[in-house]
């Protein structure tokens, strides 16, 4: 950036809030410049969200603003234009590449700002486009991207070759929870300690709540993710040096006494870029070259965060406006009011009321239950993939649209005909009695799929397939399973039973 630039604000956006976004020598400010922050309610009242984000998002960017003092100006507007128009005028401004596209859209048109390349992400724009554009198939895969970034960015590489031999290490790491306990016994997880900020947050909130400006779903308990960078890197070194290890073996596995497992709990920091990727995935693999960590466990996390995170990014900026309104499977059912209010008793299934709970509470559950739990009952009932879109990007912690689209119409949803996945994931309760504590509480019983015990998971997985059979048994991973319905004595029973549930209203399966 030119010396005379050395006095042009530089707007930070609340999901860009670590260091990283402000350093010069990567492409940020000047290290001079004045920095401004807009706390817009707007965004509050255009989506139900849940408190518990509401509350991470305000934390964090008042708790940054506390930390830049003089250098920075906290504007609180109604909107990001009218705090523009009140902290600079007309005046130019500096902006990193926003992480929506309406926010895209918006700086983009505004003639005083100036928009700067993304941070926070691995690979730039222009390099993702040059991978996406070469490859010979229109279909783009996760797993061809992440072992073209291990090998550019030498992540856990040995030479040129992965490091033990194999890039993916799934299959390691699918175990089942270990058989007779409540707990996956790993120490527990870095808790940070509220501030004043926070009770003024929560005052703000209430205030809202009770004046009617504004309405959230879901609870407001004690602050359990990150707010400030210096959170962020205790969490990091807390899961690095004592919960990766444990990560990777039982990493799709789900335990009702033990919601966080293994997992890093870092999407949030990350998110609202409070850490970077780089100094993630770096520490997993010094933790593994040290030999502290299992290299399954490293790999795990790694491929988290550099190939699914990354790849999920880039996705959505790669694809147009129109993927987001994906809709191959024309699915259009609503989503019932128990499972937009987070109501656990909306349900007599124990896994989905179960996981409710947790999301109602926490804003947070890991990835197979939001996966093959909720995403999955969402896609086998056939409801609208857009407001499922939306319900995950509100009711999520670490929920931004550029996350949740293609996460949810790409694999959720499998709205977009398989464009970034290779097949609908979904199941039927065979699959969650195996990785989980789950079933055995349950009224239902996940072997059977007609009648009063029913499973909804495995009654719903053989309908989907018998709704759809014509696109899926076209699919060589669904082959197999399509024709099972061949072999199904009861399928017309089934599917009967499944047009009464669904006549019965979008709640079937719901607590009687």
């Amino acid at each position: 950036m030119g010396k005379e630039e050395s006095g042009t604000p530089h707007w930070l956006f609340g999901d860009q809030l670590g260091p990283h976004f402000i350093d010069p020598a990567h492409g940020g400010p000047h290290r001079d410049a004045p920095l401004l922050m807009i706390e817009s309610r707007n965004v509050l009242r255009r989506r139900r969200f849940h408190r518990a984000k509401a509350h991470l998002l305000l934390s964090a960017m008042r708790h940054r603003a506390a930390e830049l003092g003089d250098r920075v100006r906290y504007v609180k507007a109604d909107t990001y234009r009218q705090g523009l128009r009140e902290a600079v005028g007309d005046a130019r401004v500096t902006v990193h590449h926003p992480t929506s596209r309406t926010a895209h859209a918006f700086v983009r048109g505004l003639p005083s700002v100036r928009v700067l390349p993304a941070r926070g992400f691995l690979v730039s724009h222009d390099d993702f486009e040059a991978w996406a554009d070469g490859r010979a198939s229109k279909q783009l895969r996760q797993e061809d991207f992440y072992r073209w970034v291990r090998r550019t960015h030498g992540l856990l590489m040995e030479g040129d070759r992965p490091a033990g031999g194999r890039w993916n290490l799934d299959h390691d790491n699918r175990q089942p929870p270990p058989r007779g306990v409540t707990e996956l016994g790993a120490p527990a997880p870095y808790r940070p300690r509220e501030s004043e900020i926070d009770d003024e947050v929560r005052s703000d909130l209430d205030r809202w709540s009770r004046d009617g400006d504004v309405e959230f779903v879901g609870d407001d308990a004690p602050r359990r993710f990150p707010a400030t960078r210096r959170e962020a890197l205790a969490a990091l070194r807390r899961f690095v040096e004592h919960r990766l290890a444990t990560f990777g073996e039982h990493e799709d596995a789900v335990l009702a006494g033990d919601p966080t497992m293994s997992h890093s709990l870092l999407s949030t920091s990350l998110n609202l870029g409070l850490l970077d990727p780089a100094e993630c995935v770096e520490r997993a693999e010094t933790g593994w070259r040290s030999g502290g960590v299992p290299l399954n466990s490293a790999e795990g996390f790694v491929r988290q965060i550099a190939g699914w995170r990354e790849f999920v990014w880039h996705v959505y900026w790669y694809f147009d406006e129109r993927y987001r309104t994906s809709n191959v499977l024309r699915h259009r059912e609503p989503l019932p009011d128990w499972f937009t209010e987070l109501s656990p008793d909306g349900t007599g299934a124990n896994c989905l009321s179960h996981v409710l709970e947790q999301v109602r509470t926490t804003g947070w559950t890991h990835h197979i239950p939001r996966l093959m739990i909720l995403g999955s009952f969402a896609l086998q009932r056939g409801w609208d993939p857009r407001a499922v879109t939306d319900w995950f990007h509100r009711s999520f912690v670490d929920g931004y649209d550029w996350v949740m689209v293609p996460n949810v119409v790409g694999m959720s949803q499998y709205a977009d005909g398989g464009r970034m996945t290779t097949k609908p994931y979904t199941s039927g309760g065979a699959y969650i009695d195996r990785m989980s504590d789950l079933c055995g509480p349950c009224r239902y019983d996940p072997s059977v799929r007609v009648g009063e015990d029913a499973c909804p998971f495995t009654a719903g997985y053989w309908n989907l397939l018998h709704r759809h059979r014509d696109r899926f048994e076209r699919n060589a991973r669904m082959t197999r399973a399509v024709r099972g319905l061949d072999r199904l004595h009861d399928l017309d029973a089934l599917l009967e039973q499944e047009r009464e549930r669904r006549a019965d209203g979008p709640g079937a399966g719901r607590r009687r």
